[in-house]
């Protein structure tokens, strides 16, 4: 005997995000359907098309923060099933439909804003300096990368031998490359998801601009229909999904305005080859940073696992088609392969993917730093305006520079100095430029601020070390490792030998401010996130405002 519906309704899923809840409907067969929405209560009605229900409901959701319940209704059709959604507050559904694609059939997809209200995605406003700030002679700003953890929610991406989803990893992975940046000082990560939720993929460029993201950086792990693919490698967009892309971005003026800096360009001379111009100028050149970073990351991923191609490859992407972000996708290995699924799925491998993403972002970030970064004060140095009471040694104790290379950078042959006179610093130390630009003047209230006893530590320099990097990782001056060392110069030798002499501090207490995260706080006691971490068992790097963390002593 023939049923009498075309099709039914197998399971509803639920996935909420930060700003919005999906909901993926399972369905038999292809959906046909309609749907409207009432007020007071806010409701969204949705009628599918011949459909009988292969499911218990009501079914009530605790998890959202819009929808609170879903249950059935009378449908103005005989035959036909009508869904309602009860909401919290008003908000505007997206409802679209999806064909059969890897484990799932077919689907009915509604998302749900937590919010009616359209927002516009802007470059995000930098705060106010502090009037401390404000009088610095340098940048202080971080350099701001968006790791995106590809798929999530209902898009479980590639799906391995043994079942494990690409998601998954993508996620892990993406943690541990913000926690090195994080701990960076001068480097800042923000995350496109941080938990099991879809972001749409238009959504993930957006939420890099909004933070005013240098750079976005896709994870993936790539899947095959066969087992036998294997390696890691690196993706930027193609020229072509570029030129398609200026194109797209033309016919917005609203969303071109924001890019070109203000968006008088269309207004005031309708010329539609101009902009085009200046679009494709700022797509070449967030393609070849892009390109850049690609070919650092894969030099640094071909030494801790196999690749599958040994440069860079173009391909239309829609997370990569941001023309004023440079952006590239990172596949850290084929999860459909046995052997790479059973490596991404370990924590040693997937440290080892993080630390090779990390280190060829920030080579290429100290290479070539944005203006008015810290980063670009530690590479090309600040000027420092003398005022009264300062002497060569003060300011080469404020920039985690020497005498002696201020002396050099300004062909003085004396250390007479006269107030208004503009210095070139060189050497500029990062640590140094970070506390100095953020740390709190007074201690903390509450903060044990005692002195706690002398200790000696034997320090051997490594490869790329000089005197203020050593200093700002004990938390010393130049000055006292001179002194300790009797050293008369600041050469040093890859393998000598170092005291740093310094007052190891009583534990802290720090109370979490807003925008505060681990690797900020860190920096700005001198302390590294691991420390901050262990001594306070934190088992992620998310926090609280108000909460109260146990600063250890450097």
């Amino acid at each position: 005997m023939t049923s009498a519906w075309a099709n039914s309704l197998e399971n509803v899923r639920i996935w909420p995000a930060p700003d919005e809840t999906r909901v993926v409907m399972d369905m038999a067969s292809e959906p046909a359907y309609s749907f409207f929405t009432l007020t007071k209560p806010d409701r969204l009605v949705v009628d599918i098309k011949d459909t009988s229900l292969g499911m218990t409901l009501p079914k009530t959701i605790s998890e959202s923060k819009i929808l609170t319940k879903i249950r059935k209704s009378n449908p103005a059709k005989k035959g036909d099933y009508r869904l309602v959604f009860e909401l919290k507050n008003k908000s505007t559904p997206r409802i679209f439909a999806l064909a059969p694609g890897g484990e799932y059939g077919h689907r009915l997809v509604i998302d749900l804003p937590h919010s009616a209200k359209v927002i516009a995605v802007t470059p995000a406003k930098k705060p106010k300096p502090s009037e401390a700030q404000a009088a610095l002679p340098f940048g202080t700003d971080d350099i701001i990368i968006a790791i995106d953890p590809g798929h999530g929610g209902n898009d479980p991406g590639a799906v391995g031998p043994k079942r494990k989803y690409e998601k998954h990893v993508t996620l892990s992975i993406a943690r541990r490359v913000a926690q090195k940046i994080n701990a960076t000082p001068g480097l800042k990560a923000v995350l496109t998801r941080n938990g099991d939720y879809f972001v749409d993929l238009n959504k993930r460029s957006e939420i890099a601009r909004k933070h005013g993201a240098h750079l976005l950086v896709s994870i993936h792990a790539d899947g095959f229909h066969k087992p036998q693919p294997s390696g890691a490698s690196v993706w930027v967009l193609s020229r072509s999904r570029a030129n398609n892309e200026i194109g797209r971005w033309i016919e917005k003026h609203e969303e071109q305005s924001n890019l070109l800096g203000g968006g008088a360009l269309l207004d005031d001379n309708e010329d539609e080859y101009l902009s085009r111009a200046v679009l494709d100028l700022q797509f070449s050149n967030s393609q070849k940073e892009g390109y850049d970073v690609a070919i650092r990351i894969l030099k640094e991923m071909g030494k801790v696992t196999k690749l599958h191609k040994s440069s860079p490859e173009h391909a239309s992407l829609a997370v990569l088609k941001s023309p004023d972000i440079p952006s590239l996708l990172v596949e850290a290995g084929f999860i459909t392969n046995p052997k790479e699924e059973r490596l991404l799925l370990s924590s040693g491998h997937q440290q080892k993917i993080a630390n090779a993403v990390f280190k060829g972002v920030l080579t290429y970030f100290e290479d070539f730093p944005p203006d008015g970064t810290l980063m670009a004060a530690r590479k090309n140095g600040v000027k420092h305006k003398v005022t009264p009471g300062q002497s060569l040694s003060v300011i080469a104790k404020k920039y985690g520079s020497t005498v002696s290379a201020i002396k050099a950078a300004n062909g003085l042959k004396s250390n007479s100095l006269r107030v208004g006179q503009v210095l070139s610093v060189p050497n500029v130390n990062l640590g140094t430029l970070a506390s100095t630009s953020s740390k709190p003047t007074a201690p903390q209230r509450g903060a044990k601020t005692s002195s706690g006893k002398t200790v000696t530590k034997l320090h051997i320099v490594g490869r790329g070390e000089y005197l203020g990097k050593i200093a700002s990782k004990y938390g010393v001056t130049v000055a006292s490792i001179r002194s300790a060392n009797k050293l008369r110069s600041d050469e040093l030798a890859v393998g000598q030998k170092l005291k740093v002499v310094g007052i190891k501090p009583k534990n802290k207490q720090h109370k979490v401010k807003r925008g505060e995260y681990l690797g900020k706080i860190a920096s700005n006691y001198g302390v590294t996130v691991d420390s901050i971490r262990n001594v306070n068992k934190l088992r992620s790097d998310e926090l609280a405002v108000g909460q109260t963390l146990i600063i250890p002593g450097s």
